[in-house]
């Protein structure tokens, strides 16, 4: 492993630890911790935590891990990579909270190397990721600090990066199907190698690092909230979407399934409890209603 692969391996493990310590203590309850490994090279850890009186479900995962085929999901904007030996390493994490009030949230930071196979080539990496807030009963003040703390954390690196990186996560967290955004969007970037390694990696570290400020004061200011069952099963149906956009066109999920990767980690993304309704609509004028204006790209800085 070369230096730079090293140094990254220990930032995303520092992330990890200390996203899983900050959600800890907001969230009342410890996290488990599952360590594992691949048949065809690597592993990973995966900190997850389970019907917490905060969080319904959490997951924080490290994985590290290794092949002898560039599978398809990864080579697809780079087709003259196909077949090279790989590895990628990442943070991914999913954050389910209990109140309804309170958004489901993600993130994710990886890199990617395709091995060089002959003397003539070299080695290929290239960084992605990104972050989004997917509200069921959406604040505008909650929407509006979510984007200005993704933007402000992009500033001191490239300030043409966060209109350009928003637009991104409007256009893949879009459920076609749907004609809806998952939620109101946030960062992604991928295929990123611009300016060299180190810069590709400060503007992944940013990214990364944007999370726990962007995220937990939303989350101390709902998770309060009084909610009834109706808030509940509201919750569920349009967990339901989450479910679709994962299984249907999430992009790591894929890479996930066809790279062999571990199916319990991989699938910790979907919500503990989803539901479907047929041709169903709420009554205009109720909160309910009301989420449809932010299921669409929308200025919030």
């Amino acid at each position: 492993m070369s230096i730079q692969e090293e140094q990254t391996r220990q930032w995303l493990t520092g992330l990890q630890s200390d996203i899983v310590a900050a959600f800890e203590q907001c969230g009342q309850a410890a996290f488990a911790s599952d360590a594992w490994t691949r048949k065809e090279g690597g592993g990973g850890l995966s900190r997850y935590l389970e019907d917490g009186p905060v969080f319904e479900r959490a997951a924080v995962l490290f994985s590290h891990v290794q092949g002898t085929k560039l599978p398809p999901s990864a080579s697809a904007q780079r087709p003259h990579l196909a077949g090279r030996p790989w590895q990628a390493m990442g943070v991914s994490l999913v954050i389910h909270p209990r109140n309804p009030f309170v958004p489901t949230a993600h993130m994710n930071v990886r890199c990617f190397v395709a091995k060089a196979t002959t003397p003539e080539e070299e080695d290929v990496f290239w960084f992605g990721g990104g972050l989004d807030l997917t509200p069921y009963y959406p604040f505008e003040e909650d929407v509006r600090h979510f984007h200005r703390s993704c933007h402000d954390a992009l500033q001191p690196l490239g300030p043409e990066k966060y209109p350009v990186w928003k637009k991104a996560c409007d256009e893949y967290f879009y459920l076609k199907h749907r004609q809806e955004t998952r939620g109101v969007g946030g960062l992604f970037f991928d295929d990123l190698n611009e300016g060299g390694f180190e810069h590709s990696f400060a503007l992944t570290r940013a990214v990364g690092e944007a999370f726990l400020p962007a995220y937990l004061p939303i989350v101390e200011r709902r998770k309060d909230t009084p909610y009834s069952e109706h808030h509940r099963e509201f919750q569920a149906y349009r967990r339901g979407r989450y479910v679709e956009f994962n299984l249907v066109f999430d992009r790591g999920t894929l890479f996930g399934l066809q790279s062999g990767g571990r199916t319990e980690s991989i699938l910790l993304s979907m919500p503990p409890k989803a539901i479907w309704k047929y041709d169903w609509h709420p009554e205009p004028g109720t909160p309910e209603a009301a989420l449809q204006d932010y299921l669409r790209p929308r200025e919030w800085v």
